[in-house]
């Protein structure tokens, strides 16, 4: 047996599976039927224990965890698990796909991650989108099981202690140490599309490969890397995916800053677009349980008017920017669910950003062209 206890003291009680392990962490909920790695190895979930309301998950398995030709991962979003723990309603140990190596409880076992599998997931998400997330503990031990049983809320003890990952830079955490250059593979006196710095705020390995791919040669750097006395050659600046608050990675807003003064085009996803927005005087806030899925809606903005023009994105983000926006910079994609903003673009339209994933994985794809878009910028 396993046990989640709640921040509120609301306890579930389930089957533990992969590693046997106590942790805590910021309970979420995701709503993407498949990807289960692919969301488990983004960084983006650094100090969360995400809930899957899919009700079968591991029933494809997990891949081999080999690296390409760049030395970063093949298959997953980053070369490590970042999510501190996982719940979900039923977890396979059977597994069938052509690329899977491992059973999800297995690769969870070997990277020392916890499972709870018998949660009423439906309940769980319920909650949480009534109350909004909330912190939480996945209990293992016998002892402190029994001990909580039959309490009433607010009474599951050490739960109350976790502290809350948003209260520190959880970016500092998942970037890079040091500048690390990937050469696309091009033919014989073929020259570059283009070369980008991309600041690592926990990129998804998926956002290097959609640029590599393109022919474009990507200058991957630290968070706190000094562009403005750097001696990089490079034709735009590129604003990775992260967690946390954006408002942590003061020393990046500072050097986006930098770039708009010198007019580097610039264009960002998800944390990305939400240090644009800081970078440009425009405000942040948290939300109440966040965009976490494959299915979110998008609408598109032109000259301060929606369109009809509407597209289904992936997206996985707990904060927002503001739709109070400076002088010469317009909404560029809104939420067609709750209005929130998603994008945002300047009127000359050498900077832009939005909140969902172009790159996808998991999910769909129709905003892969917003990389050919940027591309465009820079030539």
């Amino acid at each position: 047996m396993a046990i989640l206890i709640l921040k509120d003291g609301t306890i579930f009680r389930g089957e533990s599976f992969g590693a046997k392990v106590d942790t805590d962490g910021e309970v979420v909920f995701n709503t993407g039927m498949v990807g289960y790695p692919e969301s488990m190895t983004d960084p983006s979930y650094k100090g969360q224990i995400l809930t899957f309301t899919y009700p079968l998950i591991g029933n494809y398995g997990v891949p081999s965890e080999e690296k390409n030709a760049w030395g970063f991962s093949k298959n997953f979003e980053s070369e490590a698990i970042h999510v501190r723990g996982i719940i979900v309603s039923s977890e396979s140990r059977d597994f069938s796909h052509f690329t899977a190596v491992s059973s999800l409880h297995e690769w969870m076992r070997h990277h020392n991650i916890p499972g709870i599998s018998g949660i009423d997931t439906r309940a769980l998400t319920k909650k949480l989108r009534e109350t909004g997330v909330m912190l939480g503990r996945i209990v293992q031990d016998d002892a402190e099981v029994e001990s909580v049983k039959g309490l009433p809320a607010g009474k599951a003890g050490k739960v109350q202690s976790i502290v809350d990952p948003n209260e520190r830079n959880l970016v500092a955490d998942v970037s890079c140490n040091e500048v690390i250059t990937y050469e696309p593979e091009l033919s014989d006196g073929q020259a570059p599309m283009a070369t980008i710095v991309a600041y690592d705020c926990g990129i998804k390995r998926n956002i290097l490969r959609s640029w590599l791919k393109r022919g474009v040669r990507v200058h991957r750097v630290p968070w706190n890397y000094d562009l403005s006395s750097s001696d990089l050659k490079y034709d735009g600046l590129f604003l990775s995916n992260g967690p946390g608050d954006p408002k942590k990675c003061d020393r990046t807003i500072k050097q986006i800053q930098w770039a708009i003064e010198k007019d580097i085009p610039t264009f960002g996803i998800c944390l990305g677009n939400q240090l644009l927005a800081l970078a440009i005087g425009g405000d942040t806030y948290k939300l109440k349980y966040g965009h976490r899925g494959a299915n979110q809606p998008c609408q598109e903005w032109k000259d301060g008017q929606p369109t009809k023009r509407c597209i289904i994105t992936s997206q996985n983000h707990g904060f927002a920017v503001s739709d109070t926006l400076p002088v010469g910079w317009n909404i560029w994609f809104t939420n067609a669910n709750d209005a929130t903003v998603e994008g945002i673009r300047h009127e000359s339209g050498r900077f832009s950003s939005v909140q969902f994933h172009p790159e996808a994985t998991p999910g769909p794809e129709d905003a892969n062209y917003l990389f050919d878009e940027f591309l465009k910028v820079l030539k």
